[in-house]
């Protein structure tokens, strides 16, 4: 017996601004669907998945939604207006039986039912939209960005009640784990055409891949072909004007067919520029602690941060990872301990709260009223890593058109911003990156970049994210702040976290580093001819190593691809001088570990 689809949207079309976003698009969504809704920033997803909810009309087309079939839809930016709280909003239409429902979701997504709407942050009104749609389990859900603003906890509490649950979603995420776990079809926007594949979000990826090569090789065919018809047209068609018009009239079709074509909307022209090199000693800070009132964020905790190290910083929102962060950086001083920072430090900030950005100026003004990128007396022009350049073609190189240059930054979408703020970080050398929730709302595509950028940026990196696939790709140590003013220090990304937490049965025991001397730990050493410092570091520097071994051996990798000189000389430079840099910080660590194993033999 035939399955009654749950949704369905047959020949819709729809137009913003003169351009069709959708154009003759049709889609079924069934039982049991769990599908994940993927393309760039800007190619239309959100507004796809507000036309299933009903809350776009489209200019022709119907969307039909089967008999007795209920849609809940969870958007970016949830209207709470008529509610006074965040609890009354997210019980809003249940039976007074089922409001443990809300207590249930609002436990696991960790927001607090009482808080007015008037001073909830935007991440808690979007914990309660997203605990509303948990709690009255529709039939289909629609899910734009559901992971934004939860921590780790609270994203492994939704990645399992939607594991468990029998009701079918549509997913938009830029989180890859969280994809991988649920999705078991894929919904690909590009250019205005929707693909479906039945295979989940895991494979996504070489489905794309292998969709390009076919359009290359198609397009290939088509100029090849465009190219022996018009030199057949320069050579031949003055003998046979009038038996060949046919033939001359195909060649115009063939260049009408390549003009149609729809180019691919290439990745932003990320590039970080490391400045001057800091000195070997990034940060060093012992024994530092922090409190607000009667919470403790922080005992005493110590840590030395060397130049080239990829530092993840981990835990449940509101435990005080950025307070931490801050506090390594100098922006924020800690109630006892020290910090000191290294010398030639120039720092690049990416804060989460987006501070640096003004909604209500343009991204011209954004851009050219920055000091640190404002040319003198050119109002057109920023200066970008030591060069001018017009502010409109430095936008484009982020995907932004001309037409976007004067509006306003608030008229942006959250992966928008985010590259906007990128733009803003990336004008200017820095050879210490503070990353707070860089990956917010990015893209698939800018994910990638951004994680290939770190891979072969020559300074530090700190970071902090929930983003498990992006910890793994780019972490060398992980700090998890699992509160109580606990920060344990781990080796590796997030997987390898989750790995020494589960074989060692407590956060304690797998510390490789740790801010406690040995004999707190109850394992006096033998006495050796290092300060509890350079112990520190001799134990360290193994790690330290291993990790340069790594990137060495990945960067030599790709530079054995023959054609990425001639295709990509600036990334092949790039990767050189990194190279380079990498091969003597590990000459640097190898002179550095002898020196101090032949002390502590002494």
């Amino acid at each position: 017996m035939a399955r009654v689809p749950l949704l369905q949207l047959n020949e819709i079309s729809l137009t913003f601004g003169g351009d069709p976003v959708f154009d003759g698009l049709s889609l079924v969504t069934q039982p049991g669907d769990r599908v994940a809704l993927v393309g760039r920033n800007g190619s239309g997803k959100s507004t796809l998945m507000k036309v299933m909810a009903g809350t776009v009309d489209v200019d022709r087309g119907d969307v039909i939604t089967g008999p007795g079939i209920s849609v809940g839809y969870m958007e970016q930016d949830p209207d709470l207006s008529g509610f006074d709280t965040l609890g009354e909003f997210a019980s809003h239409g249940l039976d007074p039986s089922e409001m443990y429902k809300v207590e249930r979701a609002g436990a696991g997504l960790k927001f607090d039912p009482a808080r007015p709407v008037a001073t909830a942050s935007g991440g808690e009104r979007r914990r309660a939209a997203l605990a509303r749609i948990m709690a009255d389990e529709p039939d289909l859900m629609l899910l734009d960005e559901p992971t934004n603003h939860l921590d780790i906890e609270a994203i492994a509490w939704l990645e399992e009640e939607l594991r468990q649950s029998r009701k079918s979603y549509i997913i938009i995420s830029h989180d890859r784990a969280f994809l991988r776990a649920l999705t078991r079809a894929t919904l690909w926007i590009d250019r205005g055409v929707v693909r479906r594949q039945e295979k989940g979000f895991d494979a996504f990826e070489a489905w794309r891949d292998t969709v390009w090569e076919e359009e290359d090789t198609q397009r290939h065919k088509l100029n090849r072909k465009i190219k022996a018809e018009a030199r057949w047209a320069v050579e031949g068609i003055s003998a046979r004007r009038k038996r060949n018009q046919g033939r001359v009239r195909a060649l115009q079709d063939l260049r009408a067919q390549r003009a149609a074509q729809i180019k691919r909307q290439g990745t932003a022209a990320m590039a970080f520029e490391a400045g001057p090199k800091s000195g070997r000693k990034v940060i060093e800070a012992t024994n530092i602690t922090k409190a607000f009132g009667d919470r403790t964020i922080l005992t005493p905790f110590s840590l030395t941060i060397q130049r080239g190290d990829r530092i993840a910083f981990v835990g449940p929102n509101g435990v005080g990872k950025t307070t931490l962060l801050n506090m390594l950086i100098g922006r924020e001083t800690p109630d006892a301990g020290d910090v000191k920072l290294g010398t030639n430090l120039d720092i690049a900030l990416f804060d989460q709260a987006r501070a640096q950005l003004d909604g209500d100026m343009s991204l011209w003004d954004s851009l050219t009223g920055d000091p640190e990128m404002r040319v003198s007396g050119k109002a057109d022009q920023v200066m970008v890593r030591g060069q001018p350049k017009h502010v409109v073609g430095y936008l484009k190189e982020f995907l932004f058109d001309e037409a976007q240059a004067r509006a306003p930054v608030r008229s942006l979408s959250g992966g928008e911003k985010a590259r906007l703020l990128l733009a803003k970080l990336m004008a200017r050398p820095s050879n210490l990156l503070v990353l707070d929730e860089p990956t917010n709302d990015l893209d698939v595509e800018s994910l990638d970049l951004l994680q290939e950028l770190l891979e072969t940026y020559d300074g530090t990196v700190l970071l902090v994210s929930h983003d498990r696939d992006f910890l793994d790709r780019v972490a060398a140590t992980t700090i998890a702040m699992e509160g109580d003013g606990r920060a344990t220090v781990y080796a590796g990304g997030w997987s390898d976290y989750v790995s020494q937490r589960r074989t060692d049965g407590a956060p304690e025991a797998a510390k490789p580093k740790t801010s406690e001397t040995p004999a707190a730990k109850g394992k006096p050493k033998p006495k050796t001819g290092l300060s509890f410092t350079e112990q520190h570091r001799l134990d360290a520097l193994p790690e330290e190593m291993a990790r340069l071994e790594a990137e060495i051996a990945k960067l030599v990798e790709l530079l054995s691809d023959a054609t990425l000189f001639t295709e990509n000389p600036v990334k092949f430079q790039k990767a050189t001088d990194a190279l380079v840099a990498r091969q003597a910080l590990l000459e640097e660590a190898e002179e550095e570990w002898l020196m101090l194993e032949e002390k502590a033999q002494v």
